[in-house]
C-alpha cells in the first residue's frame, strides 16, 4: 500500500515543495523516514506513533517506510509530523481522500504526544509560494492559519488536533475554511515616546537623517559620548515612509522563517536592529548548517544601527561590504547556496577615539595618537565608501542649549518635507520601493543633472576629496535626495554643497594625517 502526500519547506526565503511518500508493506514491523532528514525528523516516528495512539488510531504491524523527495534536499523542522501521518492514514485506508484533493494541497504541522497539532515557523513563505507549486489548499496548525490567510487565491484550512483533521478528511466533520486576503493599512510609526522634539539642538543630525529617510541613503554619526547620537538614531523610525505591501510580506516573510512573529500576522512597522557589539558574524549575516537569517535580514526593509562602531570585530564588519552593495547575502554551504534579503539602512555610530573625547570642547582627550590610529584603523576604507553620510555630532554646552529654549521640529513636521523626495522618486522610478540610494550607476547621468556652478564644485572637489567612483556616485545620489527635499529638478551648487559636507569623516582622517 502506496499513499503521496505533499508538504513544502523552507531554503532561504522560498519554498521548495516536498512529497511525502509512504510505503506499508509486510515484513518487520518497523517505520523508517529516508531523505536527508534531520533529527527532528528521525524523532518524528515516536511523536506519530504516539499520537496516533493516543487518538485512538492504531498503526498496522507492518514495515512503514517514508521517503521525503527530493532525497538530494536536507529537510529540517517537525513541520513534517503532519503530512507523514496523513499518509499512513491514506495508505493504510484509514482514510481515502481523492487524488485531486491530495494533489492540491500541502500538509504542515508537528503533533504533540496527545495529538494536538502545534504551531510551525515558516507557514507565511510557504502560503506566498503556494501557487507557484501548484497548490490551492493548505492543511496546517490552526494557530498558523491567519499568517497564512493573508495570501490571496489559498484556500486554509486550520487543525487544532489529529482526529479532527481525520474526521474532516472523512467526511465526517466540517472545517470552515480561510480564504486568503490582506488585510493590511499602510501606516507610519507614530511613537509618542520617540520624537525628534525630544532632541535639543543638533539640527545638523537631524537634517543629515532626513536625507537618510528620504533617499535610504546610509549614515554615519561621530561624536563623543553623550552627545545624543544614540537619541538620534532611534528617532529615525519616526519619519521613515510608511511600508508598502510588498515590503510588508517580503520582511513578514523572514520574521516568519525565524519563528519571529510572535503572534503578529505581519510585520507592519519597519525593523529596527540594533545588535550588540559582541555579535557573532553568524548572528549578523545568519549562518549555520541550516542556514538561518541574521540581524541585516531581519533589518530588511528597516533599520540596523550598530552603536559603537569601532568595537565590532572588523572582520564582522567587513562581511557587511556585499550585502550593503547587493542588497542580498549569501551562504554557501556544500552542496547549495542560501540567499536571504538584506535591503536595510545602515546607521551607525562610534566615538573619534577610544576615551571618545578627541576634538571635544569641554573634555580633554587622554589618548595617544597611535591609540587614536588604531581605533580608526577598525573601519577600512571599501566599509566607509558605502556610508553615504557622515556627520560629527557635538556635545552641548550650556550656552547651546539656552539657544535651542524655542519649539523644536517634531517628526511630524520633518516628515512632511521627505513626503516631495518620496513623490519625486516614485516618479522617477515608476516603483513603490526604490530610492535615490539604490539608483542604478548607468541612469545617474539622466537623473542627476548638474547646473553648470555644481559642475564647477565637482571638477575642484573630486581629487581634494579623494573621491572613488563608488564615492562620487554616492556624492550624487545625496546631492539628488537634497535637490527632492527641496522640490528641485536639476542639482545645483548648494545641494551639491551640502552633500560634500556630509564626508566629515574623510576630514577627520586628514586631520589625524596632518
Amino acid at each position: 500500500m502506496h499513499a503521496t502526500i505533499f508538504s513544502a519547506t523552507t531554503l532561504g526565503v522560498d519554498a521548495h515543495s516536498i512529497e511525502v511518500e509512504v510505503d506499508i508493506a509486510f515484513g518487520m514491523v518497523n517505520f523508517f523516514i529516508v531523505g536527508l532528514p534531520d533529527a527532528a525528523i528521525k524523532e518524528s516516528t515516536k511523536r506519530i506513533e504516539t499520537a496516533l495512539k493516543n487518538s485512538g488510531i492504531r498503526l498496522p504491524t507492518k514495515r512503514i517506510t517514508v521517503n521525503l523527495a527530493p532525497a538530494d534536499l536536507k529537510k529540517e523542522g517537525a513541520l513534517f509530523d503532519l503530512p507523514i501521518a496523513v499518509g499512513i492514514l491514506q495508505a493504510s485506508e484509514h482514510i481515502s481522500m481523492p487524488l485531486s484533493f491530495m494533489h492540491e494541497t500541502l500538509f504542515l504541522g508537528e503533533l504533540s504526544l496527545e495529538g494536538s497539532i502545534r504551531s510551525i515557523k515558516g507557514t507565511l513563505a510557504i502560503a506566498y509560494d503556494a501557487a507557484r507549486l501548484g497548490k490551492k489548499r493548505l492543511i496546517l496548525p490552526h494557530h498558523n492559519a491567519h499568517e497564512a490567510a493573508l495570501i490571496e487565491g489559498l484556500e486554509i484550512i486550520g487543525v487544532s488536533h489529529i482526529t479532527q483533521l481525520v474526521n474532516y478528511l472523512r467526511g465526517q466533520g466540517t472545517i470552515e475554511p480561510l480564504h486568503g486576503s490582506a488585510h493590511w493599512v499602510a501606516t507610519r510609526q507614530e511613537d509618542q515616546t520617540l520624537d525628534f522634539a525630544q532632541v535639543k539642538g543638533q539640527r545638523q543630525a537631524k537634517r543629515a537623517l532626513q536625507i537618510a529617510a528620504a533617499g535610504r541613503h546610509n549614515i554615519l554619526f561621530v561624536g563623543p559620548p553623550g552627545s545624543g547620537k544614540t537619541m538620534l538614531a532611534k528617532r529615525l523610525p519616526t519619519i521613515m515612509p510608511p511600508m508598502t505591501y510588498r515590503e510588508v510580506l517580503d520582511t513578514s516573510k523572514i520574521y516568519s522563517i525565524c519563528g519571529k512573529l510572535d503572534g503578529q500576522s505581519l510585520i507592519v512597522q519597519r525593523p529596527f536592529r540594533d545588535p550588540h557589539h559582541t555579535i557573532s558574524q553568524a548572528g549578523l549575516v545568519g549562518g549555520g548548517s541550516y542556514p538561518q537569517p541574521g540581524e541585516i535580514s531581519l533589518a530588511h526593509n528597516g533599520i540596523l544601527f550598530l552603536d559603537e562602531l569601532t568595537e565590532f570585530k572588523r572582520s564582522t564588519l567587513e562581511v557587511l561590504r556585499q550585502p550593503l552593495e547587493e542588497k542580498t547575502v549569501r551562504i554557501a554551504r556544500v552542496h547549495h547556496s542560501v540567499y536571504f534579503p538584506s535591503n536595510f539602512l545602515l546607521v551607525a555610530a562610534l566615538n573619534p577615539c577610544p576615551c571618545g573625547f578627541w576634538g571635544d570642547k569641554r573634555r580633554t582627550c587622554t589618548c595617544t595618537p597611535q591609540q587614536i590610529d588604531r581605533y580608526i584603523e577598525k573601519l577600512s576604507g571599501p566599509l566607509l565608501d558605502r556610508i553615504d553620510l557622515q556627520i560629527g555630532v557635538e556635545s552641548m554646552t550650556y550656552d547651546a542649549l539656552k539657544a535651542t529654549q524655542k519649539e523644536e521640529l517634531s517628526s511630524q513636521q520633518l516628515f512632511e518635507h521627505i513626503t516631495r523626495a518620496l513623490a519625486r522618486q516614485q516618479a522617477r522610478f515608476g516603483n513603490d520601493y526604490q530610492y535615490n540610494a539604490s539608483m542604478p550607476s548607468d541612469m545617474i547621468a539622466s537623473w542627476c543633472v548638474l547646473t553648470p556652478a555644481a559642475q564647477t564644485i565637482v571638477a575642484k572637489m573630486f581629487d581634494v576629496l579623494k573621491l572613488s567612483m563608488r564615492g562620487y556616485h554616492k556624492l550624487l545620489k545625496v546631492a539628488r535626495t537634497i535637490a527632492d527635499l527641496e522640490d528641485s529638478a536639476d542639482i545645483d551648487a548648494p545641494h551639491l554643497q551640502e552633500a560634500i559636507m556630509y564626508r566629515s569623516l574623510d576630514r577627520f582622517l586628514e586631520k589625524r594625517g596632518s
